[in-house]
């Protein structure tokens, strides 16, 4: 990918890039690296879900060593460990296995990829239990905007399939914006904050605006799977330098 280029420390710095490009740029060098041979890359934000898709796709053959932690500045060394086959991925666009995290994890590692795969692609899950809880939240927070089907269950394995179906048109009427802020500036975990404040502020037929630097749909899913009170997510502004986004309260 053109954008991302390594810095004076041999280290690639892929906040350049929207996180999906992030995602699709690093497996796909992974794939390619020799046995022994590592990378070093820069992202914005803690990113645990890319380490299990790595283990997902191509074995236990990955060594993660954070560099630095926290802020604009999430820095990880990735080795290879050993030679390995790379999972079939055929009619998917992303694995994940959850036998390799911790069930405390498995929300933040779907919602989080999930965020981020386009219309019509599907994810897999492999389980060594039914991940019941993942599929209420989706029941609960994304009806008719995905297809859940279990391709195998058998004691110990359970794989399912996830196809995003997105939909689209969330309207414009019956609102007031009574806040706008522009997110840019400030480090990520601020800018959840800021989001989280500014929703928690406003009442049912009210709206706040922000502005990004990437597209912030994974904050969408986030919201969407943790939010107790109903809302509408209009985008104003769709990139490529900036997203504006529309999030109004409605009624339940």
């Amino acid at each position: 990918m053109s954008e991302i280029r390594e810095n004076e420390h041999g280290e690639l710095d892929v906040r350049v890039v929207a996180p999906i490009q992030r995602h699709e740029f690093l497996v796909e060098l992974f794939k390619n690296l020799p046995v022994a041979e590592s990378f070093v890359f820069i992202n914005d934000h803690d990113p645990i879900p890319l380490f299990y898709e790595f283990k997902s796709i191509y074995g236990d053959v990955v060594d993660w060593v954070y560099l630095n932690r926290g802020g604009r500045e999430w820095k990880v060394k990735v080795t290879r460990t050993a030679a390995s086959e790379e999972r079939d991925m055929k009619d998917i666009s992303t694995l994940l296995d959850l036998r390799k995290a911790a069930p405390k994890e498995w929300k933040q590692i779907v919602f989080h990829r999930y965020g981020m795969m386009e219309p019509d692609t599907t994810m897999e899950l492999i389980s060594s239990i039914d991940p019941e809880e993942i599929q209420q939240i989706f029941k609960n927070k994304f009806e008719g905007q995905y297809t859940w089907t279990y391709k195998r269950q058998v004691p110990d394995e359970y794989i399912i399939h996830i196809k995003k179906v997105e939909k689209s048109g969330l309207g414009d009427d019956g609102f007031s914006v009574v806040n706008e802020m522009d997110i840019r500036p400030f480090p990520p975990a601020e800018r959840h904050e800021m989001f989280y404040k500014a929703f928690a502020d406003i009442k049912v037929g009210e709206a706040f605006e922000f502005i990004n630097d990437h597209d912030p749909k994974p904050l969408y899913y986030q919201m969407e799977a943790e939010s107790k009170e109903p809302f509408r997510w209009e985008y104003i502004e769709n990139g490529p330098d900036a997203w504006k986004v529309r999030v109004v309260k409605v009624k339940a």
